[in-house]
């Protein structure tokens, strides 16, 4: 090993060091202060009234933060993506904007969740952190893997997951491992700084009771991930379209997309006659793993969030994937012989795998999440739910390196959006 090897290694800790702990520290801001205004729109549930109003004023911040390119910045975790493939440029304002965006989605009964702005303020950091340092380009696209990563452990307390995430989340079929280091530190850094130094607790799922290791299980459990990675392919099918029409029929006036959004939250948030689907939902989340929810609700969350995601909000999508998956799995407990627990953990974690084209990111998730409980039911369920839901996905900027099965005839080198475009 030459003098070269050891610069460069010291080189990416140092900057993992520094991604994590801006990253850990914004991360803590986001997680409290997102705690405080859904606590302060529960208590006023007549606040779901003005979110059209906010789309208004979101849309607004957008088109006027925006680039002469069509608006970079609404294309949220799709630009990081791009950015660590080369195919387009990180911006530094995104971060902050994506901030203010999700406050304002969540204190108005929005359905979001918390990765997104994790992740696009860790693609920012890394990016303001490329440019003061002068980082040479090859090593920018790994920086911003470890953005990634800070970003995602910071928001779930789950670093180990975070630093394959940042590696795998870009690629189907390919994990970047010439990011491991940035990655790895910039996760633990970030993951640390969030829960030791600003002491920001995450939320704690538990499984109960483990099903024994059989043969029955095992089918049942392979059964469940197709389930649970169809209705990811579902959300992703609704949310991408949803996205789509409403571009087309407001000639991409981000305002009336998003004010026209808020004004079908209220209206569906009034024929169900339930606040339990707007926010990010961890009530409804948590009592799925230990009683009975409505059996709807799954469907319900789904709806949810693809019009408020598709419309033009901003925030994450897996915590709201994380409410189907367990729900879903709630709701099966009445068709099959599974502990409840297990049941809402299998969905929670394979759901969200299904829809994330992560597979062992998924599978790590669960075992930082539920102490290792049921690891190998995980471990199958992951890879079963990446297979059976094809090539759709969250992030249609998602490149495929290698197909998940030659039967799918898909071709290497494209993208999720320009395999779905082919189709039609």
């Amino acid at each position: 090993m030459n003098k070269t090897f050891w610069l460069t290694l010291l080189t990416w800790i140092f900057f993992g060091i520094m991604i994590g702990a801006i990253v850990g520290s914004t991360t803590a801001l986001l997680l409290t202060v997102n705690d405080h205004l859904g606590e302060t729109r529960e208590n006023r549930p007549w606040f779901v009234l003005f979110l059209p109003l906010a789309g208004l004023a979101l849309g607004y911040l957008y088109m006027k933060a925006g680039t002469s390119a069509g608006n970079e910045l609404y294309k949220g975790n799709n630009l990081v993506i791009e950015s660590v493939q080369g195919k387009g440029k990180m911006l530094l304002r995104l971060g902050p904007l994506v901030y203010l965006g999700t406050f304002m989605t969540i204190l108005f009964g929005g359905s979001t969740g918390r990765e997104g702005a994790a992740i696009q303020m860790g693609g920012s950091v890394a990016e303001a952190v490329n440019k003061l340092f002068k980082v040479k380009l090859i090593d920018t696209r790994i920086l911003l893997m470890g953005g990634i990563s800070a970003g995602f452990g910071a928001a779930f307390g789950t670093p180990i997951t975070a630093a394959i995430f940042g590696m795998e989340m870009a690629s189907l079929g390919r994990l970047k491992f010439e990011a491991l280091v940035p990655c790895l530190v910039a996760s633990f850094v970030g993951h640390y700084t969030t829960e030791k130094f600003w002491h920001v607790e995450h939320e704690k799922f538990i499984i109960t009771t483990v099903p024994e290791v059989s043969a029955l299980t095992f089918s049942k459990v392979i059964l469940l991930a197709i389930v649970f990675s169809l209705v990811s392919v579902l959300y992703c099918q609704l949310r991408h379209g949803i996205h789509k029409l409403s571009v087309k029929y407001t000639m991409k006036n981000h305002m009336v997309r998003a004010f026209v959004g808020g004004l079908i939250i209220v209206a569906l948030t009034y024929i169900i006659g339930s606040y339990d689907y707007n926010g990010r939902g961890l009530d409804m989340l948590e009592d799925s793993f230990t009683q009975d929810v409505p059996p709807y609700a799954f469907l319900a969350k789904l709806v949810f969030t693809a019009v408020t995601m598709g419309m033009g909000f901003v925030g994450g999508e897996a915590i709201p994937l994380f409410f189907v998956g367990a729900t879903l799995g709630n709701t099966l407990h009445a068709f099959i012989d599974l502990p409840l627990s297990f049941l809402a953990a299998l969905g929670m974690i394979v759901t969200f795998g299904g829809g994330a084209n992560t597979p062992i990111a998924a599978f790590l998730l669960g075992v930082e999440m539920f102490d290792g409980k049921g690891i190998e039911f995980f471990f199958v369920a992951c890879l079963t739910s990446y297979l059976f839901s094809g090539h759709h996905g969250l992030w249609p900027s998602q490149t495929i390196y290698e197909p998940k099965s030659r039967l799918y005839g898909v071709r290497k080198g494209e993208t999720i959006k320009r395999t779905e475009e082919m189709k039609e």
